[in-house]
């Protein structure tokens, strides 16, 4: 495995500097320079992250026009009429009754706290630990807390007490916590050892090629599985090689 490491190393150094933001749905978020309008755009565009990326982001796109391109200022201010403009919104099986749920929620949680980071700390860990298996668990928890929480919903948030990979949500927990030329690094609460590796079928194809895992479902345990071999490279940030195995994937998918 230790021969694996320089490999691993140089492939990240490569694509921390050469990845291309624009084809990625983290080109959403990156839009913005305030901290909820980053948070808000970034939990939707990789909320709405399966598929093909060109239509994610224009999906993601067409949703930032029509909140004003100012999401936390629309969720926290918008009127019934406001909301008539979203009501046709879809991308796949997220429709406009999954959108209003996730609008309420956002402006119910950022009534009590200034980050989305504070929905991920409830899950009350010791000072000085945190488990990402019981955050994700008690993130869900808060998330469909609200009484008007339509059932269909529920599918477009990873239950971790499912044993569910959680793919999205890790994706955007990387985005908010690592810190490097693509990921904000914006949170400061959360430490990156600690993140869990997005098991994207790109990553999960390449990482058992490489031997880096050997469980065939792509759920919870294997993406626990798939981190816990990458902190052998990497104790304190082993989740930087989600760009590696990503990108990839990517390049096999394109000689195909």
């Amino acid at each position: 495995m230790n021969d694996l490491f320089p490999f691993l190393e140089e492939k990240y150094q490569y694509y921390n500097l050469n990845f291309d933001i624009q084809a990625d749905p983290i080109r959403i978020p990156r839009q913005f320079t305030r901290l909820q309008d980053i948070e808000i755009s970034g939990f939707f565009a990789a909320t709405i992250a399966w598929g093909n990326r060109k239509a994610i982001i224009n999906s993601a796109g067409q949703l930032m026009t029509l909140m004003d391109h100012a999401p936390y200022d629309f969720i926290m201010n918008h009127g019934k009429e406001d909301l008539k403009r979203l009501s046709g919104f879809y991308y796949r099986t997220f429709n406009a009754t999954d959108l209003f749920y996730f609008i309420e929620f956002f402006r119910w949680h950022y009534s009590q706290y200034d980050s989305l980071e504070d929905a991920f700390l409830l899950s009350g860990d010791a000072p000085g630990t945190f488990d990402m298996q019981a955050a994700l668990a008690a993130f869900y928890q808060h998330f469909f807390s609200l009484v008007t929480l339509p059932f269909r919903t529920q599918k477009h948030i990873g239950n971790v007490r499912k044993n569910a990979a959680c793919k999205r949500l890790n994706m955007f927990l990387r985005w908010m916590v690592r810190s490097d030329n693509v990921d904000f690094g914006l949170w400061k609460r959360i430490p990156p050892a600690r993140l869990v590796c997005p098991l994207d079928v790109h990553v999960s194809t390449v990482a058992r090629q490489l031997g880096l895992i050997r469980r065939k479902p792509d759920d919870w345990q294997t993406a626990s599985e798939l981190t816990a071999t990458l902190r052998q490279f990497d104790s304190l940030d082993p989740v930087k090689y989600d760009l590696v195995l990503f990108s990839l994937g990517i390049e096999q998918k394109k000689k195909m």
